[in-house]
């Protein structure tokens, strides 16, 4: 099984596709997703989110002032501003 994550900004989709771990800056700290993760919502610090994909290829976008969610092993991150890194 997999995630399913979709990483958007104000003026575009940045990167979606299936993933096995998503790793994101919050304003509480760091946190990573693996599937079954329990649903929660987040505020983004401005930083890096890390996405492994199911070859083991890490895609890294430049994040900030934005939200991330999770539910049903489905991780949606809005930004404002966000940009492959």
């Amino acid at each position: 099984m997999a995630l399913t994550v979709s990483i958007v900004s104000a003026a575009a989709e940045v990167w979606s596709g299936e993933a096995s771990q998503v790793i994101a800056r919050t304003t509480e700290g760091e946190i990573g997703i693996l599937t079954g993760h329990e649903p929660m919502l987040a505020v983004l610090a401005e930083g890096q989110v890390r996405v492994t994909d199911a070859t083991g290829t890490v895609h890294k976008v430049d994040a900030e002032d934005g939200f991330l969610s999770v539910d049903h092993d489905r991780v949606e991150i809005v930004a404002r501003n966000a940009k492959l890194a």
